[in-house]
Parts: C-alpha cells; sequence; structure tokens
C-alpha cells in the first residue's frame, strides 16, 4: 500500500473507531442505529471500518441518536481534515500553478520551525529564480497547466524571505540532489553556488548525506517537509498530502533526525557542494 493511501485510510479507520466507541456508549447496536437514521443497515458498518467517509449529516445523525451531540463538532472537523489529507496536483493546479505556491503562505508564515528532507529536489527556498523556472515550467508542460509560469515563479521567490524571517531551517538532501541536473549545466552551476551562500546564513542549517553514506538501516524516503510539530507535507507524483495525525508526525521526526545523523555539514557539506560544480565541467 503507498504511502497516501495509507495514512489516509488509517485516519479514516482511526475516525470510524470513535464513532463506533460512540454508539457502544449509546447501548446502540449497529442495526439499531441504521434504523433509526433511515440507512442501509451494512452502512454503520462501512463508516466504523473506514470503508466509507462519513458526510457532516451522518455524524450530526449518528452523534443525535447516540445522545453525543457534544461531540458533534469536533467530529465533524476532524472528518474535514481527513478529507483534506490527500489533494490531487489536478484539482489544487485547476488554475494555475500560482495558486498552488499561494495555498501554503499562511502556514509557512505561522510556522517557526522548520525540517526538510529531500531525496530528489533541492527544497523551494534554497532554489534560484532559474532553477525555479526549470522545474516548475516542466510541471506546467507535463500536466498540460494553464501557463502562469512568471507569476508562480514570483510566489515562490517571495517565499524565500522566510529565510529571514526569524524562524529556523533544518534541511537534510541527498548528495545525489545536488547532481541532478535540473535547467541545464549553467542553472545548476549558479544554484549550487547559491546553496553555498544559503548554508551560511544563520538561520539555515544544511545536511548533505554523501553517496558513501552506510544506508543499512535507513535508505532515501520520499521527500517531506515538517513544520513546527503540526504538520508534515510531502509531495507525491499525483498528489499532495497533509499529514497532521501526531504519532505520524513523530514518524517523520523521528526519521528526519535519523537521515540528519548521516548528514555531514560545514567544510564537508561545501565540500560536497563544489564537487558537484566541478562535475559540471
Amino acid at each position: 500500500m503507498s504511502l497516501s493511501s495509507s495514512s489516509v485510510t488509517e485516519a479514516r479507520r482511526a475516525l470510524g473507531q470513535r464513532l463506533r466507541e460512540i454508539r457502544r456508549e449509546s447501548g446502540l447496536t449497529a442495526r439499531a442505529l441504521a434504523r433509526l437514521a433511515g440507512w442501509h443497515e451494512s452502512k454503520c458498518s462501512r463508516i466504523e471500518n473506514g470503508r466509507t467517509a462519513p458526510s457532516d449529516a451522518d455524524i450530526r445523525v449518528w452523534t443525535l441518536h447516540c445522545r453525543a451531540v457534544g461531540q458533534t463538532a469536533d467530529l465533524i472537523a476532524t472528518a474535514h481534515a481527513v478529507a483534506g489529507m490527500y489533494v490531487e496536483w489536478r484539482r489544487m493546479e485547476r488554475s494555475g500553478l500560482r495558486r498552488a505556491q499561494e495555498s501554503v503562505l499562511p502556514l509557512w508564515e505561522r510556522t517557526r520551525r522548520f525540517r526538510s528532507y529531500a531525496s530528489w529536489l533541492l527544497p523551494g527556498p534554497l532554489q534560484t529564480p532559474g532553477y525555479i523556472r526549470a522545474l516548475l515550467s516542466s510541471i506546467r508542460d507535463r500536466r498540460s497547466l494553464t501557463d502562469d509560469l512568471d507569476a508562480a515563479v514570483r510566489v515562490r521567490i517571495d517565499k524565500q524571505r522566510f529565510l529571514h524571517g526569524g524562524g529556523t531551517f533544518a534541511v537534510v538532501v541527498e548528495e545525489s540532489v545536488l547532481r541532478h541536473r535540473i535547467g541545464g549545466p549553467e542553472v545548476m552551476a549558479a544554484q549550487l553556488g547559491h546553496l553555498l551562500a544559503v548554508a551560511s546564513l544563520p538561520a539555515v542549517s544544511l545536511g548533505i548525506i554523501p553517496l558513501t553514506a552506510d544506508r543499512t538501516v535507513l535508505w532515501p524516503v520520499e521527500g517531506f517537509w515538517i513544520f513546527d510539530d503540526v504538520q508534515v507535507n510531502v509531495e507525491l507524483v499525483s498528489a499532495y498530502l497533509t499529514i497532521t495525525q501526531p504519532y505520524e508526525i513523530n514518524m517523520y521526526a523521528t526519521t528526519f533526525a535519523q537521515m540528519a545523523d548521516l548528514a555531514v555539514y560545514g567544510a564537508a557539506a561545501r565540500s560536497l557542494i563544489t564537487a558537484a560544480i566541478d562535475s559540471l565541467d
């Protein structure tokens, strides 16, 4: 099962378990609740086992008949959070790339501790305009999106103000990321040179996991961002995954700490960047 499907399924199942506990505490059987609600008798089972997502109306009816109206608002909020965990790119980018870039700004504005692990591409705040343009133009063409490339590039560049906004950024990247030629040799040369400069900022900690690191215990995984200790975002091939379950956030925080232990910093990291620049020749 993929990360996206397993995370969403587990969250839906957890909501179903809460509803099951409420029903049992009320003394109702699933069949009795379905009869009172006017549902097919299998609906309660599907909801409780996470196979069917309950609507707001379903939750209101459930809590009404189970005499748990006081929990209605919290259950509906949880259901909305589950529904928002997995967002398809085509839905997010329906009106173009700029809107997708802007959608995360409120989260960035309220975050003070950023942690990012990158296994494919350099993280957005560390990217040069040329690198950004090469990435976004490729996404635009591959997904046949509205052409608002210039506006999208400006939004992403503007996000780099957060590097100077009072928050801290701990970034860990695989050395292979330095070798992926995005935009061609000239763009990559400028990007890697910029990376050397950004790594010296007081708010930035840059670690690079060498290709020679022993990966027996922990191999490269999907790239992710951790925002404080409240949310994790993961970019998948087909969708954008938002994780808010505390135990899952802790899993990513633990993985990040382990990846950080594998990385090198300071002069050793700069040496790997310089070697990647030299390889462009």
